[in-house]
């Protein structure tokens, strides 16, 4: 159906999120291959609050998230016709943000479904504002099984808050501009050379979670970037060179999602950012649950002036 316009109230029939993690206003079915959708970006998101007080810029990630949205309204049917399975991200490529968003934008994202083979969808997708071309990506939409049976342990590890850590969340939060709701690290469990091992714990309360009608929530995907980079955006602003700076995400070369992230999981992320950065660099970094890899990812940075 060509041209057809979806309702706000259609998007929130297929997209299992909460209303401030919403991040589609309005779209429209071009034709088969080809959606568009509008976000406005208004001072009352939430994100706002902590990305960046005093200095409102919309992360970057979220520009992600607004296309998979748009890519779920895309492939649903196809995916996943029955909402009986979880509909994710299984891979970003080649995700560059050009130009900030920021309060009074207004958001046009647009994107093509290149073929859906084998129960994955392949989307390549823009979104643009007024000043220009803001963010690109790639990116691949797939299907997996809930899963009902988790894993339970009344102990405590290595990487639960002690006070041996370097950083608890107070001492991040002098390091970091990031707050409350757009801050993901809890604190610095290690800290040693090139390394830096970061916890996310998971909770309800989290409003990063997908849920579904029935209650099956699970950790969305794009903002699994936003988790690892924090980590090392930290360990980069401790160095003495580059104290009272800024790390701005300028894109995501590659990120790969193993398994899926649940309420009541420790997220630990290990981060290696190489010695050798001036203003621009890259770094990779991994997200564990239980031990197990559950994605991982490489990126580019830049660090610039605070002022």
């Amino acid at each position: 159906m060509q041209n057809r316009v979806i309702s706000l109230q259609e998007l929130r029939e297929i997209i299992p999120v909460s209303r401030d993690f919403m991040m589609l206003d309005r779209a429209m079915q071009i034709d088969e291959k080809k959606f568009a959708a509008w976000k406005n970006v208004t001072i009352s998101n939430e994100c706002f609050q902590g990305h960046f007080p005093g200095h409102p810029i919309l992360p970057g990630v979220l520009s992600v998230e607004s296309i998979a949205q748009l890519a779920e309204v895309a492939v649903w049917e196809e995916l996943d016709p029955y909402r009986a399975r979880d509909i994710y991200v299984k891979k970003l490529m080649q995700v560059k943000f050009r130009k900030p968003n920021t309060p009074g934008d207004r958001m046009l994202i647009e994107l093509e479904v290149e073929q859906i083979v084998n129960g994955e969808a392949l989307i390549s997708a823009t979104v643009k504002n007024s000043s220009g071309l803001a963010c690109q990506a790639k990116l691949i939409l797939a299907v997996r099984d809930r899963i009902t049976d988790f894993t339970f342990s009344t102990e405590f590890n290595e990487f639960d808050k002690s006070e041996e850590i370097p950083y608890d969340t107070s001492a991040v939060m002098g390091i970091l501009p990031h707050r409350y709701p757009f801050l993901f690290t809890d604190y610095v469990a290690k800290c040693e050379g090139q390394s830096i091992v970061s916890v996310k714990n998971m909770s309800n309360t989290d409003n990063i979670f997908r849920t579904y009608r029935d209650g099956y929530s699970v950790l969305s995907n794009t903002i699994q970037p936003e988790i690892i980079s924090e980590a090392g955006a930290i360990h980069m602003l401790i160095d003495e060179r580059f104290k009272g700076k800024l790390t701005y995400f300028m894109g995501i070369d590659e990120a790969d999602f193993f398994e899926p992230v649940f309420p009541g999981d420790q997220a630990v992320l290990e981060v290696e950012i190489p010695p050798s950065f001036k203003r621009f660099g890259k770094g990779k970094g991994l997200m564990r649950v239980n031990g197990k890899i559950v994605s991982q990812m490489s990126m580019m940075f830049a660090l610039v002036d605070s002022e």
